[in-house]
């Protein structure tokens, strides 16, 4: 599969913000590797908030580099690209090298960078020539999309390749 790029500010808030800061003195701050687990710990909760099926699952995060890795296994081919995108459409993540182990492979999917102006039916349009595909694309991206107009700019989505 190799290494998937993401952009750095685009994505969920799961760490680093206001809400991840903590209250202590200057002295007792965290370490860029206390900071590195947490970050993991929450993109690990995320995943398995996702409900993929993925099992032993184990995410190192790389602050300085912004960069996740990530182990375990998934059920299917779908299931680890999922992995990869909840890794990944995260803000301050930039890469991830998705390690896992797949139960049932089957073909990869594509990708594509959502850009201002995208609609799931113009994606559609763009891989599988036909707009009222789109169906397929958010199939794909669930449960991260929660609805077909709820794309933003910087978000990288799966595209499948076309069921025959």
């Amino acid at each position: 599969m190799g290494l998937f790029t993401f952009i750095k500010e685009a994505g969920e808030k799961l760490f680093g913000g206001k809400d991840a800061q903590v209250a202590t003195p200057a002295a007792a701050a965290p370490s860029q590797e206390d900071l590195n687990a947490r970050a993991a710990k929450a993109i690990e909760a995320y995943i398995a908030s996702q409900n993929l099926g993925a099992s032993n699952v184990q995410v190192a995060f790389d602050g300085t580099q912004g960069k996740v890795t990530v182990k375990g296994t998934a059920p299917t081919q779908g299931a680890k690209e999922k992995v990869t995108l909840c890794c990944g459409n995260v803000a301050s993540v930039t890469s991830v090298e998705n390690l896992m182990d797949v139960t049932h492979p089957e073909p990869e999917a594509q990708y594509h960078d959502v850009v201002r102006g995208d609609t799931l039916s113009a994606i559609a349009k763009k891989f599988y020539g036909d707009a009222n595909k789109y169906p397929a694309i958010f199939e794909a991206n669930k449960p991260m999309l929660s609805h077909p107009d709820k794309i933003y700019p910087g978000q990288k989505l799966r595209v499948p390749p076309l069921a025959r």
